[in-house]
Formats: C-alpha cells, sequence, structure tokens
C-alpha cells in the first residue's frame, strides 16, 4: 500500500520566514518521533501554521480537509536533525581565507566572539547539509587563540536568509590538551586562567550591579538595563592592575558565572573529565556541557551524578591522541546505560551530513559481543532530541511532538540505514529546496551532454 502524502497552502506565514508555512498531513508511512521511542508504522503526521500537530499511529490523526497525494511505498517521516557542534554557516572554501570565519586567533577578544554576525544563510555548506536533512544546528568558532573560543549560535538551515535562531546561544572553553597548548603548555596554567576568568567575570558582574548610577549594560535574563557605577564605565573603568580578560571578554562570561548561559567544555580524557566536575563545587551556578569526551565511559557515573550533559564523539576507537588512551565506540553506549544525557557530536566527523551514519553504527554495535550501543529510538534521539534538548530548545525542536516547530524530513527509507536519503524537507513547516552547488554539478555531468555546460563554455 502506498504512502498518503497531503499538503496546502496555509493563510499565515511564521514571523521567522517569509514563505508561507504550510498545512502538512502524512499517513500511511512509517514515524520516528524522535524522543527515543521505536519507529511507529502505519503512522501519520500533521502540520498546522508551521507547527507539529500531531505524530502517532495513523488510527488517531485528526480529521483533515487537504487533499492527498501518492507517495513512494516506505517512505520515513522523521523530525529534522539537529547537529552540533558545528561551523556552518561560517565557511565556504576552508583554505580561503576570505571565505573562512571559523578562525580568530589574531583576535584581541575571546569569549566576547559572537559567531552570529558571521553566519552566511547562503553558505552552500547550509544548502547541502540542509538536503542531508539536517534543519538546525549549533555553530561556534574553532579557534581564537584562547582557551575560550567564543559563543555560539543556535540556526536553522532554511533557504530564507534569516538563518540565526539564537545568538550568543552558548560559550565554549578548551581545557586539556587543546587548553593546555594555549594557555602556556600545561593544564594547571589551563585550568588557573579559566578559573580566574570565571572570578574576573563574576566581579565584574557584581560591580555592574552597583544601585544608582549609570545604566550601561543590560541583564541578560530580563532585558532591563543595569545601573553601573560611571567608574565601571567605558574608559573610567579602574579594574587593577591583574585583570588578564579585557573588559568585553569579562562581560561576556558573566551569564556563565550566573548560569544563564550554557558553557560547553571541550574536554577528552578521564581525568579532565573530573576536574570540570569539580568546578560545580567552586562555581555551582554554572551550566555544563562536556563536548568529546572520548573517555567518558570511565567516569559515566560521575558524570551522571552532577547531572551534566555530553555532546560525545560517535566513531572514536583507535586513540588518536594521548588524551584518548581509552577511547572506545563503546564510549556512547555506556554512558547513556549509566543515566548520562548524550548527543552524537558533529565536529568530530568530516561532515555533520554523516550524523545518521554515526548513529546508525551506534545501533550495529547492539548487534556486537561485549560492545554497548544504542537502541534504534536512542540512537536517532542522539541526532534529534537529545542537542535540541542539550542546547535549550527542549520539546521544540528535534522531536515530532504537538507544538514543536514544524522541522520534518521524509525518507526513501530507514534514515539510519546508509542508502536512505531525504526526499523533502521542511523547516517551520516551509518546504525547501534540495538543491545545491554540488547537486548541480552532479546533474551538469551525469550523463557529460555539452548542452548542460555553463554558457561560457558555448562556442
Amino acid at each position: 500500500m502506498k504512502a498518503l502524502f497531503a499538503f496546502a497552502a496555509s493563510t499565515l506565514a511564521l514571523a521567522a520566514t517569509p514563505a508561507l508555512a504550510q498545512d502538512v498531513a502524512m499517513t500511511g508511512v512509517t514515524v520516528a518521533t524522535g524522543d527515543g521511542s521505536a519507529p511507529i508504522e502505519n503512522g501519520a503526521v500533521v502540520l498546522r501554521n508551521g507547527r507539529v500537530v500531531y505524530a502517532g499511529p495513523a488510527a488517531g490523526m485528526p480529521q483533515t480537509s487537504v487533499a492527498a497525494v501518492e507517495a513512494p511505498q516506505g517512505s520515513w517521516v522523521t523530525p529534522g536533525l539537529f547537529a552540533t557542534v558545528t561551523s556552518l554557516g561560517l565557511w565556504d572554501v576552508g583554505a580561503v581565507s576570505q571565505s573562512n570565519d571559523t578562525n580568530a586567533g589574531g583576535s584581541p577578544f575571546s569569549a566576547a566572539l559572537d559567531v552570529a554576525p558571521a553566519v552566511n544563510p547562503a553558505s552552500q555548506h547550509i544548502a547541502v547539509h540542509r538536503a542531508a536533512g539536517i534543519t538546525r544546528a549549533a555553530s561556534l568558532m574553532s579557534s581564537t587563540g584562547s582557551i575560550f573560543q567564543g559563543q555560539g549560535a543556535i540556526i536553522d538551515l532554511g533557504s530564507d536568509g534569516d538563518a540565526v535562531v539564537q545568538p550568543r546561544a552558548f560559550q565554549s572553553v578548551a581545557l586539556g590538551e587543546a587548553g593546555a597548548r594555549v594557555a602556556g603548555g600545561s593544564r594547571a596554567s589551563a585550568h588557573a586562567l579559566f578559573r580566574n576568568a570565571l572570578r574576573e567575570a563574576g566581579q565584574f558582574g557584581e560591580d555592574a550591579r552597583i544601585p544608582g548610577m549609570e545604566s550601561s549594560q543590560r541583564d541578560v535574563r530580563t532585558g532591563d538595563d543595569l545601573p553601573l557605577d560611571p567608574r565601571l564605565s567605558g574608559e573610567n573603568r579602574e579594574r587593577g592592575t591583574d585583570v588578564l580578560l579585557t573588559r568585553f571578554d569579562a562581560a561576556a562570561l558573566v551569564p556563565v558565572v550566573r548560569g544563564e548561559q550554557k558553557l560547553f567544555v571541550m574536554v577528552e580524557r578521564a581525568s579532565d573529565i573530573r576536574s570540570v566536575i569539580a568546578l560545580k563545587r567552586e562555581f555551582p551556578r554554572l551550566d555544563l556541557v562536556l563536548v568529546g569526551a572520548s573517555e567518558g565511559w570511565l567516569v559515566a557515573p560521575e558524570i551522571a551524578a552532577a547531572g551534566i550533559p555530553v555532546i560525545a564523539d560517535g566513531l572514536d576507537d583507535l586513540p588518536a591522541s594521548f588524551e584518548e588512551l581509552a577511547s572506545t565506540q563503546s564510549n556512547i553506549g555506556r554512558m547513556v546505560k549509566a543515566g548520562v544525557k548524550v548527543a552524537i557530536n558533529a565536529a568530530a566527523m568530516e561532515n555533520p551530513r554523516n550524523l545518521n551514519q554515526y548513529a546508525g553504527n551506534l545501533v550495529a554495535l547492539t548487534r556486537i559481543p561485549g560492545a554497548d550501543g544504542l537502541s534504534w529510538g536512542q540512537a536517532f534521539a542522539a541526532i534529534s532530541s537529545v542537542p535540541a534538548d542539550i542546547v535549550g530548545m527542549g520539546s521544540r525542536a528535534g522531536v515530532l511532538t504537538p507544538g514543536a516547530v514544524g522541522d520534518l524530513v521524509v525518507w526513501d527509507g530507514d534514515p539510519l540505514e546508509l542508502g536512505s536519503t531525504p526526499v523533502s524537507v521542511y523547516i517551520d513547516g516551509v518546504e525547501q529546496p534540495l538543491e545545491s552547488h554540488q547537486s548541480r554539478l552532479r546533474d551538469r555531468y551525469r550523463d557529460l551532454d555539452t548542452s548542460d555546460m555553463p554558457k561560457a563554455y558555448d562556442w
């Protein structure tokens, strides 16, 4: 029996996109809601005004007047994939510095760097990954010349030209080997710099709360102006002679110290993870997320007890460095078994569009004696609802639940099988183009017909 798809233009456009959101009804498809549960055969999904209205068994689908059209048998419907951590929108050609905004090693700032103004919605990498089923991502710079890598943004991969969903969504700091290299050659130096920066930011934030003074800073929680002492403003601010942060960097870390902005900590070694967990005793408000965590399985109960989520590399096995000597492909499975919330790290692969392949590998591990993998539902959640939840979008993205954003991907088969590809992609209820520079080149040279060559090649 063929699946039935239905869609019609809605009269309501989402504020986030200039295109009209569509009312979409799909039935007779296999539905994966993204919440960790098993796929639903003979399922149905309904979008209305850019939001999910229903996802579940076809028998429970609400009545709709939308006319149906036939679609290929065996289609799957899932929420859009959520890729984190990535550099999507920040570069086009890595070797061409003019098109690469991921490295700011020569900048006088670090924590204050905000990637949002640099995101390019027209980047071909965004188009390529949208066609692979990724609808949202957390993007971050890769290097600043400091242990702090700046403030990342949550973006959507829609074709509307307005990619940034949430600027300054999280701050990032590199500890372990990477942090040691830029902090003076030792982990001790990296931790001293880190703790000093948090203390400076804490003091900066307290000074900014002096009542009855001129306002020049905005409270990140309420949006209200904070009263500042004029002595703390502009060139008159006196912070002492032992400060290491610029005023701009100190101000950027204030919401981190207050627990109002997530802090992504790049760390791999088990002992480094324990050191990060210990920081919670000194700075209890920190909203920590571990990124990498190749040896996380060795300290999984401690991570779970601390309630710290992890964005873990999905395919680490043979160690690539001394801090990954205990790496194993069972890392994620063992952490999940211990009660840790784990998403798959898109930064650990050549292309984030391979996220579903890495998730499929974790399912395959469940069939290998002695290995620890994930169920199908758990693996898909690790590239959809779990990363969305870790970055603060909760039930709003990466999941098909009533009220969630209408990010939807229709696949021609099981999305965790290597040969499956997206047939159509919706972001905020708007069907997206799947063309990219890559697909146009493929089509041009598929049959070597010279009529497909660009006009510049005409004789």
